[in-house]
């Protein structure tokens, strides 16, 4: 039976970067799930109350310029979404670039088979920034999401912080994934849990 979830993403995080390296490889290998990426984003997370909105303050935008380039590739290219979900976080995390840097951003668009050029015209017609705002604020005011990655079931959204990660290995990114499923909908009783040492 197909289970249906959504998982938001800022290529800004090493967590997200993780659990979503969990689900490609989960769906890379055949798993059976109906996924939803939704955008969000970090800088405005931390934006004081009652403080100007980062989409409101245009020498913000650098910072949000990776996560705009995945929605582009999300709403207009879906095809192609995967393959450059997985390269904006290596080029984030594995590589240490800049993604603010419209010049690198666009080269590893190019290099994930994406007309890297296309995709920064499209975020200055505008249309990505809505998408993020619209897609932030209501998992903020619906969901009180407050970070990366946070998981989302019929009834449930989790933030969750995986240690490891799949290193392709899809019979594991598919275990995990079901693992946190499964505590979504059958343990709703834990708030928490949380491992006072890093295990290695």
């Amino acid at each position: 039976m197909t289970r249906s979830f959504s998982v938001n993403w800022d290529y800004r995080c090493p967590f997200a970067r993780n659990a979503h390296e969990h689900v490609l490889a989960g769906l890379r290998a055949g798993a059976d799930w109906d996924v939803r990426f939704l955008v969000f984003s970090l800088e405005q997370a931390h934006v004081e109350e009652g403080g100007t909105p980062v989409w409101d303050e245009p020498h913000r935008h650098p910072g949000l310029t990776a996560n705009l380039a995945g929605v582009v590739v999300r709403d207009h290219d879906p095809e192609h979404f995967l393959t450059v979900h997985e390269a904006l976080f290596a080029a984030r995390h594995d590589q240490a670039l800049d993604l603010r840097d419209r010049a690198v951003l666009a080269k590893v668009l190019d290099d994930a088979g994406i007309d890297g050029a296309g995709v920064l015209s499209e975020i200055d017609a505008g249309w990505p920034l809505d998408v993020l705002k619209a897609e932030h604020t209501e998992s903020v005011q619906e969901l009180h999401a407050f970070g990366v990655p946070t998981f989302i079931t019929p009834g449930a959204s989790v933030f969750v912080r995986l240690m490891h990660r799949p290193a392709g290995d899809g019979a594991l990114g598919t275990s995990t994934v079901e693992r946190v499923l499964d505590l979504m909908e059958g343990f709703p009783e834990l708030n928490e849990f949380k491992h006072t040492t890093i295990l290695r």
